[in-house]
């Protein structure tokens, strides 16, 4: 397994406090795939907003953090070390449950194509084995 501290992600990807997602990758095979986490703090800055009364981290933020355990596969390839990955698009995006404080939500994305500068990943987060999100995310590296 090949694990991935926060300092190691951040040589990966650009993303930095409040924007970087991960707190750390458990497994990743570069240009295949990615298995991180997010540890879910009531301290996030988004829940004074999203909602005072029952704080739900935005679904757009879950696929946020699935975009970037793609972005550590794709990145971590020799050729794409450096660059940035971009959203292309993102299909067939599915909400099925809530992710709230406390949570510790596991972020799997599988790369499905690459060609070029472009690339597919398979995306699913979960929490306690239960799906909260899946999509089909593009990538466009530059």
């Amino acid at each position: 397994m090949n694990h991935l501290d926060i300092r190691q992600i951040q040589e990966i990807i650009p993303h930095r406090h409040p924007f970087l997602l991960l707190d750390y990758i458990e497994d990743y095979e570069p240009g295949q795939y990615a298995v991180g986490y997010k540890c879910v703090s009531y301290r996030e800055e988004f829940f004074a907003g999203h909602f005072p009364k029952e704080p739900v981290m935005p679904g757009v933020l879950t696929v946020e953090a699935l975009a970037q355990a793609g972005a550590v596969a794709i990145l971590s390839m020799e050729e794409n070390r450096g660059k940035t990955a971009y959203f292309g698009g993102i299909k067939n995006c599915r909400f099925r449950g809530k992710v709230v404080p406390g949570d510790k939500v596991r972020l799997e994305t599988k790369i499905i194509k690459q060609k070029g500068p472009l690339g597919i990943g398979e995306a699913t987060a979960s929490v306690d084995g239960r799906v909260v999100v899946s999509a089909e995310l593009t990538f466009m590296i530059g």
